[in-house]
């Protein structure tokens, strides 16, 4: 049904040379350094590889444009600079990798930007078919997040991106990418996990926050899962398996905040 890429921004004490522009608002006592990592789960493709130039953040300061809007020059900071291609089926259920390092001023940041490349793609039963990228090359997917880095504290932030419902089909066979995004910080959210048995049940797991939906496929040997950035709260645990195994739900599942909640192995009837 869905997918995500989990991109994890931490923020904590040091400083290294990265541009911005001066005067910025905020607490500016000492600095932060943040770091990305990307996950995913899988969605209904064979591949989908995701080129990304580079990552940036934009700072609030007097004289800019406070929203990053398209006519702000001021304020963006390099998280990231060296393109990279990920295979976001690869990075699920926790798995992540690194997309960047930076250490950043304290202060108050209004959006994240994520430039795409045009190596972007998708394999649909072997076939290889270009993503497009509306404006994805020119202005980067902008994400109107903001977020405080104070001086000596860790800042950790989680990006779902829904790629099951961000890949579009067009009428005339092309594949674009058009990203929803969901954040989450790591202070308030937890994860829950388990395992689904038999896997051979092809479940997916998924869980509704206000108006997102989290959810994640089981592995396909252990059945294990676990569903990322989950906001701390109660939730009912859905599982929708296919073929002849029947449909379950698992209710008043509790999550704490920076803390795994496990439901056990759950053995689904057929």
């Amino acid at each position: 049904m869905k997918s995500f890429i989990a991109l994890m921004v931490i923020a904590c004490a040091g400083i290294v040379g990265c541009s911005k522009s001066s005067n910025p608002t905020g607490p500016q006592s000492g600095q932060g350094e943040m770091k990305m990592y990307m996950a995913d789960s899988p969605a209904a493709f064979d591949s989908v590889i995701v080129e990304v130039d580079s990552v940036e953040v934009h700072m609030e300061t007097e004289g800019n444009d406070s929203t990053g809007g398209e006519d702000s020059t001021g304020g963006w900071i390099t998280v990231s600079d060296k393109p990279a291609k990920y295979d976001l089926l690869a990075l699920r259920n926790g798995i992540t990798t690194l997309l960047g390092d930076v250490r950043l001023s304290a202060g108050h940041y209004t959006q994240i930007r994520l430039m795409l490349g045009a190596g972007s793609y998708v394999v649909v039963n072997g076939v290889q078919h270009a993503l497009t990228i509306p404006s994805g090359f020119e202005t980067g997917i902008k994400l109107n997040e903001q977020f405080d880095i104070e001086a000596d504290q860790t800042y950790a932030l989680t990006l779902d991106f829904d790629a099951g419902r961000s890949i579009i089909v067009t009428g005339n066979g092309t594949y674009m990418l058009k990203p929803t995004i969901r954040a989450e910080a790591n202070a308030t959210s937890g994860t829950i996990s388990g395992i689904i048995l038999p896997p051979s049940a092809g479940a997916e797991v998924w869980t509704v926050s206000g108006s997102d939906t989290i959810s994640t496929d089981v592995e396909e040997t252990t059945g294990v899962f676990k569903l990322m950035a989950v906001p701390e709260g109660t939730y009912t645990v859905n599982i929708q398996a296919e073929g002849t195994f029947k449909d379950t739900t698992i209710a008043n599942v509790i999550v704490v905040r920076q803390q795994d909640t496990s439901i056990g192995t759950i053995i689904l009837n057929q």
